[in-house]
């Protein structure tokens, strides 16, 4: 047993004299012989897919928010001369676009849209695509210059368009006046010149919108040409956030959507003489055929003036009420009895002064 234990001693004795420990910064070195190795290694940009139904939202919402803002300053101004506010309109949504942009987009804070669907801003061309990233989402905010290139088109952009189309609309551009004087006829084929140039601009405009909108839909990236041409992409504001979004408000809202709509489809039906006819004997007002109902004009409700008969039912009513409804349709009813109107007569004659 004592040989065993001094050959044992003896091996590990000379297997830690084979091997000495690393020294203290041998894993300092080896990191800095790492290090380029890491670097040179092909990394790409961690895909982020932003959800597209989010920005546009996020667009809605802050169109609502702006005319939530402009309705309540409207109110404030509700005692000036009617239709004041009307002409200085441009003005007032680019004031109240330009109070968004200066406390959202200036300050680095998303828009009120944004910040519901929990996006910002992100400087694409800032980016690099070799940086080692964590979730993909990193990334620093707008420039100064983009900034302020966003307000210019934004506020500025959709301020000035409005006020040329204004402009031209009251100016009459688009007409085509035939007229002697030479000086007048240069000046008019100027104005056609700038009205069809808006147009072409407008036409333009709308195409590439409607481009972007199909890239838009296909990569999800860059909602508008503004975004698209400043490089500024929505992104999460954080990972760990779902959509701030009352699905018991959407439901409401489409609930609402579809019942007006059945309203819109039903009330055509409702307002047919035929359908009138049949829940007539139904209807509580049965004494509608009284004498004190036939001494009022069923259209006006007021004792006609020029009474006349509405033939053959002999219904008495006013001659301007009766002659518009027959006038405005071929197969009008009486509105007491539902008969088809055929002629009307004179309170008191024999003879029909008029027939249809």
């Amino acid at each position: 047993m004592d040989i065993q234990a001094l050959a044992s001693s003896s091996s590990s004795t000379s297997a830690s004299s084979a091997n000495p420990p690393p020294p203290e910064d041998a894993w300092f070195h080896t990191y800095l012989k790492l290090i380029p190795q890491w670097k040179s290694l092909p990394t790409e940009m961690i895909p982020v897919e932003i959800s597209r139904v989010n920005q546009v939202d996020a667009g809605r919402l802050d169109v609502e928010m702006s005319a939530m803002l402009k309705e309540q300053l409207v109110k404030v101004f509700s005692l000036l001369k009617p239709g004041m506010l009307f002409q200085y309109e441009p003005e007032l949504n680019a004031f109240l676009e330009f109070l968004i942009w200066r406390f959202s987009i200036w300050v680095d804070k998303p828009t009120p849209g944004n910040a519901l669907m929990n996006l910002r801003y992100r400087d694409e061309r800032a980016v690099e695509p070799r940086v080692k990233v964590r979730m993909g989402l990193e990334g620093p905010g707008l420039t100064v210059s983009q900034k302020i290139w966003y307000c210019i088109a934004t506020v500025g952009g959709q301020y000035i368009w409005a006020r040329l189309q204004s402009f031209s609309a009251f100016r009459r551009w688009g007409d085509t006046e035939q007229c002697s004087n030479h000086l007048f006829f240069i000046k008019r084929s100027l104005a056609r010149r700038s009205w069809f140039l808006l147009q072409r601009i407008e036409g333009f405009y709308k195409a590439a919108s409607f481009g972007n909108l199909l890239i838009f839909l296909l990569t999800g990236r860059y909602r508008s040409l503004i975004e698209r041409a400043l490089r500024a992409r929505l992104v999460y504001g954080s990972p760990n956030m779902n959509r701030s979004v009352s699905f018991e408000y959407m439901n409401r809202q489409l609930v609402w959507n579809e019942f007006s709509e059945m309203l819109l489809l039903l009330l055509p039906l409702l307002n047919s003489s035929s359908l009138r006819k049949v829940l007539r004997p139904f209807s509580k007002d049965i004494s509608s055929n009284s004498e004190g109902d036939d001494a009022l004009c069923p259209i006006c409700q007021a004792t006609p003036t020029t009474p006349f008969l509405a033939l053959p039912c002999q219904h008495r009513y006013c001659y301007y009420c009766l002659r518009t409804r027959c006038s405005a349709s071929m197969s009008f009813r009486c509105s007491r009895c539902s008969e088809p109107v055929v002629a009307m007569q004179r309170h008191g004659d024999s003879v029909p002064n008029e027939t249809r």
